[in-house]
């Protein structure tokens, strides 16, 4: 069985949104979450300072790390279905994703953006045609 760039994808969005609810990382929040029944686990807006609020950043940054995860997951469907399709991914989705992969890494170097995800990237343009 081929091991696909989508597959990847998928494997990657799991373990990351499953890595953010493990005591390993952000535990303690999705704890407090599943208290409110993970309902309004944030004030949104009103937490903006330009609005004179206080952010809780260890909700904003446990909410945004499982949900990147989840948004990894139907990426990877997609990019399984048309790697199946045509046998490739397009050039223009690579570089796209290439592009984002750079800027968490520039953001955040010592991440699995760096250690996963970059290597990825560069792999899926490397697997890319030339004509396309």
């Amino acid at each position: 069985m081929k091991i696909g760039n989508g597959r990847i994808l998928i494997f990657l969005g799991s373990a990351h949104s499953l890595l953010g609810i493990s005591p390993f990382a952000f535990g303690k929040q999705f704890t407090g979450f599943a208290h409110k029944f993970y309902f309004k686990i944030s004030e949104g807006l009103y937490e903006f300072p330009i609005l004179n609020g206080q952010m809780n950043f260890e909700n904003f940054a446990a909410f945004w790390f499982f949900y990147f995860g989840l948004l990894l997951i139907p990426l990877g469907f997609l990019v399984q279905e048309v790697e199946q399709k045509n046998n490739y991914i397009p050039k223009k989705f690579t570089l796209a994703y290439l592009i984002v992969v750079l800027v968490g890494v520039f953001m955040i170097p010592f991440s699995g953006m760096t250690f996963l995800m970059l290597p990825h990237a560069l792999y899926m343009l490397y697997k890319t045609p030339k004509q396309n």
